[in-house]
Formats: structure tokens, C-alpha cells, sequence
């Protein structure tokens, strides 16, 4: 492992910090960045298990909650229908996301695709952010179950690299009737299982091609991770309810269209 390499892996993992809890697409960034970059990982595995830093960024930050919930769990009967609708709104990603996992890996993690559906991803956040929707659900808690498990369907749109995968869940709770703020919060606990899922199973897919070297870019990029994933998740509530995601659906089309233009000029 070079400096540079190592370089590379702390920047990348500073932008999934900064990206995986915003509706821009994590994995879409690191592909578009590695590419001009010139960084290549084994398998595209480097994008996909440095999120383990993102996810223990988001335990640390609802660690309390968690565990009351948890405690909650045999007296109470709304603690255990909340876990149960984010299991079921995991189950539509678990299930196409291992049957399909080889072929996004092969066919969809393309920068140019990656241009395209941030672009188009950008002008559906404006377009729903500026919906006069109807706001009946505040709370993330008390979802009704059919509603959790069309949340984990609008979720699956995600495995295309670009779309972004809480972009998906936040559009997709709001369209179903949800507020700004319990949307978001909801990809934050639907993120749990699903990133936690990616990752052990790109793990185990990738366990005999991995290097040392490869494992030490990785733990470079999760601490990066980690550390910026936990200021976002501090403060992106607080943001969107006040400001709303307009301004992530700007920076989506920006980044594509500079993407898209350095790619045709460049390659």
C-alpha cells in the first residue's frame, strides 16, 4: 500500500460518510470519484464494506434508542411491531439484493449509468420536495405494516448505483403519506439492516479474493466513514426539517452533469 493508496482511501471514505445518509447516492459517488481517481478495488468491494463504518456511525448515535427499544421488546406491544415493520421493509432488498447481487456488481456499477440516475434522481427529489403531500404520519414508529414494506419496495430502486438508497426510502415514505423528518428518520433505521446485510454478504462473496493490502485501504476508508457518517446523522434531522431536501436534489443534477461531461471529454 502506497501513500497515495492510502490517500485515496481516507478521501473516499470521507465522502461516504458524508453521502450515506443523504439522498445523493453513497455508492454512486465513490464510483464516479474512484474512476477519475484512477482507484480500483477487488471485486468493487471497497465501496460496498467501508459502509460498515457508516453503520457503526449510526448505532453510536442511536445507541440509547436501541436499547430501549430492545428493553421494550416482551411488555411492549408498539416496540415490537416497529421491529417488525423494519424487518419487513428489509425483506424486498434482502431477497433481490442476494439473488441479483452479481449481476449489479457486473452490469450496473457504471459511471456513465451512475451520471444518468443522479441527474434523473435530482429532478424527482425536487419535484417531490415541492409536492403539497398530504402529512399523515409523523412519527416512524407507527407506520402502518403495509406501508413499511412498500417503503423497503421503493428501496430496491437504490440498487442501481446513483439512485442513492435513502433518496429511495425518503421519497418513498413521503409519497405514502409521511413527513420530511420521519422519513428521513426511518432510512436511518431501515439503513441499519440493510447496510449491515450488503456488507455481510459482499463479505462473504469476496472472502478469498481480499488482500491484506485490500484489508488495510478498507479499515483506512470505514474510520473515515465513521467519523463523518456520526456528524450527519447528528445533524441531517434538524437540517431537512428546516431547510427540506431541495438542495440535495441541486447537488445530484450538478455532480452528474459535471460527471457526465468529464466522462465524454476525458473517459
Amino acid at each position: 500500500m502506497t501513500l497515495y493508496d492510502a490517500i485515496e482511501a481516507i478521501i473516499l471514505g470521507v465522502v461516504e460518510g458524508l453521502t450515506e445518509f443523504l439522498p445523493v447516492s453513497s455508492t454512486g459517488h465513490l464510483l464516479l470519484l474512484g474512476h477519475f481517481l484512477g482507484f480500483e478495488s477487488t471485486g468493487k468491494t471497497f465501496e460496498v464494506l467501508i459502509q460498515l463504518g457508516a453503520i457503526l456511525a449510526i448505532l453510536s448515535v442511536y445507541a440509547g434508542r436501541l436499547w430501549r427499544i430492545a428493553v421494550a421488546l416482551p411488555s411492549d406491544p408498539e416496540a415490537r411491531r416497529f421491529v417488525l415493520g423494519v424487518l419487513l421493509a428489509f425483506l424486498p432488498a434482502m431477497v433481490i439484493g442476494a439473488a441479483l447481487h452479481d449481476v449489479i456488481k457486473t452490469y450496473l456499477f457504471n459511471v456513465y449509468l451512475v451520471c444518468y440516475a443522479l441527474i434523473a434522481g435530482g429532478f424527482v427529489l425536487l419535484a417531490v420536495d415541492k409536492m403539497d403531500l398530504e402529512q399523515r404520519y409523523k412519527n416512524p414508529y407507527v407506520f402502518p405494516l403495509p406501508m413499511y414494506l412498500k417503503i423497503g419496495l421503493f428501496q430496491c430502486l437504490a440498487m442501481i448505483p446513483g439512485v442513492s438508497r435513502s433518496g429511495a426510502t425518503i421519497v418513498g415514505a413521503m409519497l405514502l403519506g409521511a413527513d420530511k423528518r420521519s422519513a428521513a428518520e426511518f432510512s436511518f433505521f431501515l439503513a441499519m439492516p440493510t447496510m449491515a446485510g450488503a456488507f455481510a454478504y459482499d463479505l462473504y462473496k469476496s472472502r478469498n479474493e481480499l488482500s491484506s493490502n485490500d484489508a488495510l485501504l478498507i479499515g483506512l476508508g470505514f474510520v473515515a466513514a465513521f467519523i463523518v457518517g456520526f456528524m450527519v446523522v447528528r445533524y441531517l434531522l434538524d437540517f431537512v426539517s428546516r431547510r427540506g431536501f431541495s438542495i440535495f436534489g441541486w447537488w445530484r443534477i450538478v455532480v452528474g452533469s459535471l460527471g457526465l461531461a468529464a466522462l465524454y471529454t476525458y473517459g
